[in-house]
């Protein structure tokens, strides 16, 4: 979009708080999502994890914007979530290394694609997987952003 002649991206002036807001409410309607999923049919938890991987790079978005990194910076690792990972690591973000690794594999393995055109493929996370790295940061990445935002 532009606008008096200047490119303006839709959030990009959001502080990361807000960003971790619409992180948590992504988180919560995957929840929601979670429980229309049936057993023996993928298709079904497609939407849980659409939502469930938006939530996980929205939290990773909210805790490198308050770290410090430019909004175009971000923009620019699309859907990522290797480097941000690796980039919240460095900013002293601390997960589980099982957190880590699986971080590192939605993005080896595709998975927000897979989510978006190809639900039912059969190398996609574990649920309780996708869950528990979800629980992690929506956990931990709030924390950190209201001890570290603001001069706290």
């Amino acid at each position: 979009m532009v606008v008096d002649g200047q490119k303006f991206y839709p959030g990009e002036l959001a502080s990361p708080e807000l960003i971790a807001q619409l992180a948590n409410e992504y988180r919560l309607a995957a929840a929601e999502l979670a429980k229309t999923g049936r057993r023996g049919e993928p298709l079904s938890r497609a939407p849980f994890r659409m939502a469930a991987i938006h939530a996980i790079e929205l939290y990773l978005n909210a805790f490198l914007t308050a770290a410090g990194r430019p909004a175009v910076e971000i923009r620019g690792m699309q859907h990522d979530l290797s480097v941000r990972t690796e980039l919240a690591l460095a900013a002293k973000l601390n997960l589980r290394k099982r957190t880590v690794s699986h971080l590192k594999a939605l993005t080896r393995r595709r998975e927000y694609l897979l989510a978006r055109y190809d639900p039912a493929a059969s190398r996609a996370s574990e649920l309780n997987r996708l869950e528990a790295t979800l629980a992690e940061l929506a956990e931990k990445v709030p924390a950190w952003i209201s001890s570290h935002v603001d001069g706290n």
